[in-house]
Parts: structure tokens; sequence; C-alpha cells
């Protein structure tokens, strides 16, 4: 029974009843889960409807994250560290909001959130038919996956030319068996309303990140601004709040474990279907590589910066994001190693493979399936450690002027191709775009760390061996003259690469101009170029061999076991739902569903990360709750557990209750289910939430923006 039950759970192969709340939905299979009967007192069209306002309209995919409005004139909220980029960019020394915290006690001081741009899901349709009819007569899995990103990159410009704020996006649904198009409407005035200091919004930083019990209030406040006509336009002093057809209500009723809950946001990757090759891939090879990669690069980046302050905040967000993706690849490593997932899902696939062999129209259709997939990781594998070197050297993990220099390379060279053979999107707009973003590549660029960078990277590709070696680099190992510490030292004094308009004037100019610069981060690009784009053509084979595969093998699957799947999570706007509910996570031991204000205190040390603000402790101390206080907890609520199936990308995405209204924001998942990218587990996976009330008692009672309950609606 126990081995059914996991080839049931694990491989995601039950249908959606057995354990309903798995899954992250498209919000046209919403009709199918029974959500009437699982507790939701809304019809389900007030969810979803297309073309009709519900509640789907009022959730925007914002800076990597998710977020949602929660008034009529345009105020969203979103997790702490979904704002958190844009916080790092406003800041200053003397101005350092991501410590200290911001509030615009006036619309007037609300502050431009760069580079963020928030969209809003518009239209949503199967066009599954007109892709695949483009690709019909072509067998070549390479060719085929060419011909589909042309199609798709025409069909995606035809919305950009018909409007000027809206764009599109063609997802590929399990594997490629399903094509749907998404349309926007793009905000691009975006503007930053309230964030709690850091020692609330970011509180217990990396020690606390992904575990239960948590006291961090994860959130802020931003406005979404557009043109007095309405359209979304970039900041003007002009722009008006958007006024949205469909913001959240904020609940005002108590929240219990057991409690209906349900989320609408838009979940990055998971790969529930992929085989033991790709665990295999991941848990030997890619995983360890990062946690090596990024581990040196933090402990470089944190030597440097411990003493600079200015530096330090330069590199906030780059190192948020290394931190966290650190402590996920560590988490997977250790939950697939401690439940033997390669080996479950390997006795998996002997199974599967028995019943594809059972038959010769079986085993001709689907028994060579995961064997030629792993012939296809075999390519990958022989050139592995050159190709991490590449990958690293191509972008800002070498240093931001490398990742620049290299971009503006390697678009010239794209350019002069024929343009069928081009990239598809290489379009002037697509020009344009990239060099107006470079200026929130520059305005986090810290030269110490830079240069370490490079340095690194550059003695990375010295250290190839025989055949792994990049032939175009030797001149700095053996020809330069100097040792490599002196290159990047030469390097960084002679380029111009430092000048942002200098940059963007290189954009476009043909490539033997750019050579003739003699400038060395061009240098690097133009010496690297020839292997980088023979990796580039193997990987877009792979990718293009194993998506056939994999949507061949989830074909069998469907077939041998004739079950209701849910589409792999791809940066698109989904559902999922689940109860309030604590979890077992060892032996003895339980953890209840809600944190409190108590609990924060507690944990108080007077040090980061633990650093509680002298305020809060005090609203604590003379039990100031005002009305955000639990009855049950006679404390208030800092976080919940429930059991929605989220990942990364769900950050921000309001968890609403049985009425739609918003009873908090998602802003992690939990260290024991850290393979939820891989597999739904019933006992332990659990989505961890700010509790609202601890959104309105913080805004209210510690920041004094009661204006901004008002304006929700909040008595």
């Amino acid at each position: 029974m126990k081995k059914l039950l996991f080839i049931l759970t694990i491989c995601l192969l039950a249908a959606f009843q057995a354990v309903a709340q798995e899954g992250m939905w498209m919000l046209s299979q919403i009709g199918q889960l029974d959500l009437p009967g699982k507790g939701l007192k809304i019809p389900v069209e007030e969810i979803y409807t297309p073309g009709k306002p519900c509640l789907a309209n009022a959730i925007l995919q914002l800076g990597g994250g998710s977020a949602s409005f929660v008034s009529p004139e345009g105020l969203v909220v979103t997790n702490h560290h979904v704002a958190y980029t844009a916080l790092q960019r406003a800041s200053s020394v003397n101005s350092d909001y991501l410590t200290n915290g911001f509030l615009a006690k006036e619309r007037s001081e609300e502050i431009s959130a760069p580079g963020y741009q928030a969209l809003m899901m518009i239209g949503m349709r199967d066009v599954t038919g007109e892709i695949l009819s483009s690709v019909k007569k072509i067998n070549d899995p390479v060719e085929r996956d060419k011909k589909i990103n042309e199609k798709i990159a025409e069909m995606t410009e035809e919305v950009k030319k018909k409007s000027s704020d809206q764009e599109a996006d063609v997802t590929a649904m399990y594997e490629g068996k399903q094509y749907i198009m998404h349309t926007y409407k793009v905000f691009k005035d975006i503007r930053i309303v309230y964030a709690p200091p850091r020692s609330i919004g970011n509180y217990g930083d990396e020690i606390d990140n992904w575990m239960w019990p948590r006291h961090t209030g994860d959130f802020s406040f931003m406005r979404i601004y557009v043109s007095p006509t309405g359209e979304a336009t970039e900041y003007s002093a002009e722009n008006v709040p958007y006024r949205p057809q469909v913001w959240l209500k904020v609940a005002q009723s108590d929240l219990d474990e057991g409690d209906f809950n349900f989320i609408i946001g838009y979940p990055g990757q998971t790969v529930r279907y992929r085989s033991s090759n790709s665990v295999d891939w991941n848990l030997h090879k890619s995983y360890p590589f990062s946690v090596s990669n990024f581990k040196d690069i933090i402990d470089i980046s944190n030597e440097l910066t411990k003493d600079d302050p200015a530096g330090k905040l330069k590199v906030a967000s780059l190192m948020q994001g290394l931190e966290n993706a650190l402590k996920n690849y560590q988490g997977n490593i250790e939950g697939m190693t401690k439940t033997h997932f390669l080996d479950k899902k390997r006795a998996f696939e002997k199974e599967f493979l028995a019943w594809a062999n059972s038959t010769p129209e079986r085993k001709a259709k689907y028994g060579d399936i995961l064997s030629r997939e792993k012939a296809q990781y075999d390519i990958i594998a022989k050139t592995y450690d050159r190709d991490n070197v590449v990958s690293i050297l191509q972008g800002i993990l070498a240093g931001r002027l490398a990742g620049v220099a290299n971009n503006i390379y390697g678009l010239s060279r794209e350019l002069e191709k024929p343009e069928e053979e081009r990239q598809p999107g290489l379009t002037e707009d697509a020009l344009k775009e990239f060099g107006e973003g470079l200026q929130y590549t520059y305005n986090d660029y810290f030269e110490p760390l830079d240069r370490a960078l490079l340095l690194r990277a550059l003695k990375m590709a010295a250290a190839l061996g025989g055949d792994q070696r990049l032939a175009g680099l030797e001149h700095i190992f053996t020809g330069a003259g100097m040792t490599p510490e002196q290159w990047v030292e030469n390097a960084y004094t002679t380029t111009k690469m430092k000048d942002l308009e200098f940059a963007r004037g290189l954009i476009g100019k043909p490539s033997a101009e750019l050579e003739q610069l003699n400038d060395p981060f061009i240098g690097i690009a133009a010496a690297i170029y020839d292997v980088a784009e023979e990796i580039n053509n193997t990987f877009r084979a792979f990718g293009a061999n194993v998506t056939a595969l994999r949507k061949d093998y989830i074909e069998a699957l469907y077939e041998w076991k004739g079950s209701s799947l849910y589409p792999d999570a791809s940066g698109t706007i989904r559902f999922t739902w689940g109860p309030v509910r604590g979890y077992k996570p060892a032996d003895a031991v339980w953890y209840e569903p809600f944190t409190t204000l108590q609990g924060v205190v507690d944990k108080n040390s007077g040090e980061e990360p633990f650093n509680a603000p002298e305020k809060l402790v005090k609203l604590r101390q003379a039990e100031d709750f005002g009305s955000y206080a639990d009855p049950d907890l006679n404390d208030v609520p800092v976080a919940f557990l429930n059991q929605c199936d989220i990942t990364g990308g769900n950050s921000g995405s309001p968890v609403m209750n049985a009425k739609g209204e918003i009873i908090g924001i998602a802003f992690d998942g939990n260290w024991e289910a850290m393979t939820s990218d891989w597999q739904y587990d019933f006992a332990l996976q659990r989505c961890i939430a700010v509790d609202f009330r601890y959104v309105l008692f913080v805004t209210d009672k510690f920041g004094n923006a009661g204006f901004l309950l008002r304006e929700m609606g909040v008595n």
C-alpha cells in the first residue's frame, strides 16, 4: 500500500481527488476541482471568468514575484523581498530604505521603483492548433523547435503592435502537448508607498529562510500609475493612480486551522514530470556546482563589503538572490538524499518500462524513451566543466562589465547573421529595451566585487584541462606578460565600459568595429564567442530533443494511468488551494499553524538578523494590539501555514479565504519539503504566509500609516 501511495503521489499520477489540494492549476481548469465541496463560499466564476471582472484580474506579476490590488486607487501589496531590489535601487547610505523602511505620507512622496514592471493578465486562449499547424510537416526536433519559436515571436509581436501597453507570451504546457497565449497589460510606473524596516520585513534573514516557526513581516505596499487617459506608460509627474476593475477586500474575520484558503499567483518553474535522468543530473551535477559557486561569491562579497556600507547596499539585491538560491539547492540535495528520491524514481520507471514493454505496440512507441533521454544528458556531460565556466564568463557572476560586454558583442554577432538564422524576437524594440535596462545593471556596480569576480572566473578558466581549455583566453594566461591579477587591474584601468552611455552607444555596432576598440571586456566576449555559440547550439539541440521525449513520456503516463494532470508551473498565472494546517516535521514534534508577535519578541537578541525594533517590542509588552489580535491566540498573529501548492514566483501572492477576501501574503515554503518543485508531499509541504492581520498591525500601530488601511476599506 505504501509503495502504491508513493507512486500515486510522488510521481503525481493520481487523480486529483486523492490529494485535491495538490497542483498549480490553470485558471481554465478550476471548474473540475469541486471547490464548493471543499469549502469555497463564492461561485467559481467569481474567481475566473474570461472577459468578465473576476478576482484573477486583481492579481499581478511584479518584480519576479506576484502582487495584488487591494484598493480602488491602484494600491498593491506584495512581499518585502519582492520589493527589495526597488528599495535597494532607491536607497543611498544617507537614505537607506532597506534598513530603515520607507513611508510616503502623501501621494507626492511616493518614490519610483526603478526597473519594475507589473503585468495584469487580460486574456488567455489556447493556441495549440495555430502553433502545431505551423510545424506539422517538420519531424526534426531542433528544426521543429526553431519554427515554433519563430511562430511564437510572430504571434506575440502582433500583440505589441496593436497596443503600446500590452504584450503576450505563449507557453508550452505538458512539454508541448498544449500551448496557451496569455495577454497582459504592462504597467511601467510603479511607486513605493510603504515598506517596513528590514528588521521586520526580513526578520530572521537566512537563518530563518525556508524555516518554521517563522516571524517575518514580509510585506510592502506599492502603487501603480498610468497616464490620465489610462494608458500604462513610463513614469511621469502627470500620471495618476490606476483604477482597477477588481481589487481584493481585506478579511476582517477570524482565521482558524482547517479553514479553506486559496492562492492565485505566478509560480515560476516546477519539474514534477521529469525522469530519473533529470533528477540524477541535478542531484549530482547542477545543484552541487551551484552551491559551491554561490558560496564562493557570497564569501567574496561579504569580505569586500564588511566595512563598506555603500558597497553592501550596491550588492544587496544580488546577494539576497544568491543566498536564497543557495539555501534552496542545499535543501534539494538534502531532501533528495534523505528520501532516496532518485532510487524511488528509478523504481517507478522500472514499473513503467515493464508496462511499456508488455506489448509490441507500446514497446515501439515508449520502450526507449528514457534511454534516449539519457543519451542526450551524456552529450552535455562531456564538456560540463567548460560549459559552466563559459556560462559564468558570459554573465554578471564574472562581474557586471563582463556581462554587459558579452551581451553587446553577442547581439552584434547575432544581427550579422542572415535573418532566418537569428534568434526569434530580436527586434529594434528589444535592442531599445536592453539599452534602457542597462541603467539598473550599472546602478548595482561595485568595482571591488566586479574585479574579484572577473579574476575568479579567469582562474576557473585557467584551471580547465585537456580539450576543455578555452583557447581564446590563452593570451591572458600565457601571452599577456602579466599575472591574471595584473591583467584584471589593467582591464579595469583602461576600459571605457564603466561609462553607461559609452556602453549604450555600442549596442548594434558591427562586431569588427567593437573588436577594433581593443577593450579588454569586449576582447573576452570575442575570444569566447565561438565556443559559447557551440555550447548554445548544443543546448538548443538538447532542449529540443529532450522536450520531444518528455512530451512522449507524459503521453505514456496518460495512457498508463489515465489520470488528470495539471501542467508544471511555467511563470504563468495559476490557482492552488488548501486548508490552514500545521505539520509533523519529525517524530514526536508537531508544528502549530500560527506564529505570534510574542514569538518575535522571544527571538529578539538585539543583533541582526533578530533585531526587532524597540517600538515593536514595546507594543507587544503593552499588549497594544488594537483590533488585530486573534481571539484564540490572544496575540497578534504573524504568519500561518496552509497546504496550498506553491513555488518560487508565488512570493507576494495573495492568500484568500472562502469568500475571496485577502487573509495573507505567501512568501515561503518549508525546509522539510524543499523538493517540492519535484514532488508534492501531502504530509509535509506547506506554504508560509504573513498573516494580513500582522500586515495591518505593523502598518497602523508601528508604521503610523493608518490612512492606507482606510484606503483599503478597513474599519
